[in-house]
């Protein structure tokens, strides 16, 4: 049984929107009614989803694109000034855009790598956290960050990745702990298992060495199959709805088909 949510009124601001994950998250809110902002590096990108989410709105609303780079304070205040410009407002925040780059400690460049996944999974969340407090306090809003199952066990040579979605995870539940009483923000983390996106296709790996690590892995999970995009959107929705999941704060929502239950081994 489907489930439909009515996000009507609501402004949906989704980072890492323009591919993946994010791009899933910012068509399910399109459809579901509500403004989305599209963002990540890729302007073709952006424009692509952009155009993809409007056409599955129920009254074809346009959404905004706005192309920056989450690691610079200043592209980090365009798009929430440029959200806030267009709509008068922020109701839901999803830190989605993440990175990770395979290196062993024992590598020349690892530190360099380290500061860069840090900055992208982590920094850039607590800044526009701290950013979009004042507006999202006004609507009662709530924010969904996008972790992994890596905060909780070891990837070999992505000690970096591990690092930065652990301290995502602790973020959400102090912020939950923040936000809460005073300003009436719920905050929650989903932490994915292996689900189709272009962050292999990043990392550098070749088509083929992904197909079949995706293959391999969904034969291990329980569930069968790799997750897809709309496995995380779902979950994202439920999240964000006051009447779904108005009880939910603080948590850390596991959607890894079976992952960590069966001890999958991905190495």
């Amino acid at each position: 049984m489907s489930v439909n949510y009515d996000f009507t009124g609501k402004v949906a601001l989704i980072t890492g929107s323009s591919s993946g994950i994010g791009a899933g998250i910012a068509q399910l809110f399109a459809k579901s009614g509500a403004n989305v902002v599209v963002t990540g590096l890729d302007s073709d990108g952006v424009s692509k989803v952009a155009k993809q989410c409007t056409a599955v709105s129920p009254k074809q609303l346009p959404a905004l694109e706005v192309v920056g780079d989450l690691t610079v304070e200043e592209d980090c205040n365009r798009l929430i000034d440029t959200t806030v410009q267009t709509y008068g407002k922020i109701d839901i925040l999803v830190n989605n855009a993440g990175m990770d780059k395979f290196a062993n400690i024992t590598d020349d460049g690892y530190y360099e790598n380290f500061q860069n996944i840090i900055q992208t999974n982590l920094y850039s969340v607590v800044y526009l956290t701290h950013k979009c407090v004042p507006y999202l306090a006004k609507t009662r809003g709530n924010i969904i960050n996008i972790s992994d199952i890596g905060s909780e066990i070891t990837i070999s040579d992505s000690s970096a990745y591990c690092m930065s979605k652990a301290g995502l995870d602790m973020f959400t539940q102090c912020m939950a702990a923040e936000l809460g009483p005073k300003h009436h923000i719920r905050v929650n983390s989903v932490n994915p298992g292996a689900v189709i996106s272009n962050l292999l296709t990043n990392m550098g790996l070749p088509e083929t060495v992904i197909d079949n690590m995706y293959a391999e892995v969904g034969h291990k999970y329980p569930v069968g199959r790799i997750g897809q995009p709309e496995d995380i959107a779902n979950t994202v929705a439920y999240l964000a709805s006051n009447t779904a999941a108005g009880f939910l704060t603080g948590s850390t929502v596991l959607v890894d088909g079976g992952h960590l239950a069966a001890n999958v081994n991905v190495d």
